[in-house]
């Protein structure tokens, strides 16, 4: 029995269906609360769009979800640990299986291999849900929640929160549509600065189109700081500079970005000699973090082990817990040094994870084994 990782395959599969069937029901608990709060602070807002309504609202929701789901799971797959092991040693179950010869390791074996199937599981609707959501919620945000200029045409993803730089002067817009020559930029604002950053004319516009070279504002609304004059002329092209490459460069959110086209992304700006220290991170971070739902069991194991009528089972499952939101804690710390480079990107995204890995293996070997 010993040389065997896994326990008999009906034991397996009993452990393995307690645990999914309490991952499903937290995560589940957990983002209906979350979401229905997260709506009754949104609602008005949404509504307020002109010609909004139930059907908005329902549209917000659906973009919600993948993003609750996706940063919930993790927790949920560690209160499901702790909601499994506490039963299991509370009705002496843990204790027949050692007696029957099985290891500390070969008890939490179905509930690893489990994680792990939800870690690529994680992985792929990250990959093929998540992405998109984040992509369509951040235009429609930036859009006040009307409708997104270009979504049903455009064949790249829109973008939110355009900021360049076109030597001294500034081209910011609220969303980004299509790709290349077809780019099509929203809620424009052109800030002309003299040197030095002094502001010295604004140009608000709906709609900006690339005019080869530079962009052309359609009906533009200038304003002359000096002078605080207005004035509205037929159209205007700014940003000489600004070619479509450079605007696709600028505009990549590695939150909208799949693990293949976050790495194009990264090999692009390492080509135009651009730091990719943020994105690197958060590319190694596509990986490390869904795998963070194989740390939940072996942190919350603490809960499953020692005599139930001892009294400490209640302060176990407090350790198990504490261990599990240290981990997102430190992971979410690490992951910002490395975003703004006080950490090598992959020590960021891996450095948690092996960390919390050695930690639940010292604790369960010293406790258990």
């Amino acid at each position: 029995m010993q040389l065997d990782f896994f326990p008999s395959r009906t034991l397996t599969l009993y452990l393995a269906r307690l645990f999914v069937v309490r991952i499903i029901a937290v995560l589940f608990m957990l983002v209906l609360v979350l979401l229905a709060l997260d709506l009754l602070s949104k609602t008005g807002d949404i509504l307020a769009a002109p010609g909004n309504g139930q059907a908005e609202v329902l549209r917000y929701a659906s973009l919600r979800l993948p993003q609750l789901v996706a940063n919930f799971l993790p927790y949920s797959v560690l209160l499901a640990s702790l909601l499994t092991f506490w039963p299991l040693n509370a009705n002496s179950e843990v204790i027949a299986m050692r007696a029957a010869g099985l290891s500390a390791h070969q008890v939490l074996s179905p509930m690893l291999l489990t994680a792990l199937l939800v870690a690529a599981v994680s992985f792929g609707f990250n990959e093929r849900i998540l992405t998109r959501a984040n992509a369509t919620l951040k235009a429609w945000e930036a859009a006040d929640y009307g409708p997104i200029p270009g979504d049903d045409t455009a064949a790249a993803k829109p973008r939110a929160n355009i900021y360049l730089t076109d030597g001294e002067n500034i081209l910011s817009a609220a969303t980004l549509t299509g790709a290349g020559q077809d780019i099509v930029l929203t809620g424009v604002t052109w800030y002309a600065r003299a040197p030095g950053g002094i502001i010295r004319e604004q140009i608000r516009s709906p709609r900006a189109t690339f005019a080869a070279p530079g962009w052309r504002l359609e009906k533009p609304v200038k304003f002359d700081v000096a002078g605080a004059i207005t004035e509205r002329p037929a159209t205007l092209v700014v940003g000489q500079t600004l070619s479509p490459e450079r605007i696709m460069l600028q505009s990549v959110d590695p939150d909208a970005q799949s693990f293949w086209e976050l790495g194009e992304s990264i090999t692009a700006y390492e080509t135009a000699g651009r730091n990719t220290d943020e994105m690197r991170a958060k590319w190694w971070h596509r990986l490390s973090g869904p795998l963070s739902a194989l740390l939940m069991p072996l942190l919350g194991s603490i809960a499953a082990f020692g005599l139930a009528r001892s009294g400490q089972l209640f302060v176990r499952a407090i350790i198990g817990m504490a261990l599990g939101f240290a981990y997102f804690v430190v992971d979410n710390a690490a992951l910002a040094m490395g975003s703004f480079g006080g950490y090598p990107p992959l020590l960021a995204a891996w450095a948690p994870f092996v960390l919390f890995l050695l930690v639940g293996e010292t604790v369960l070997i010293r406790t258990e084994e």
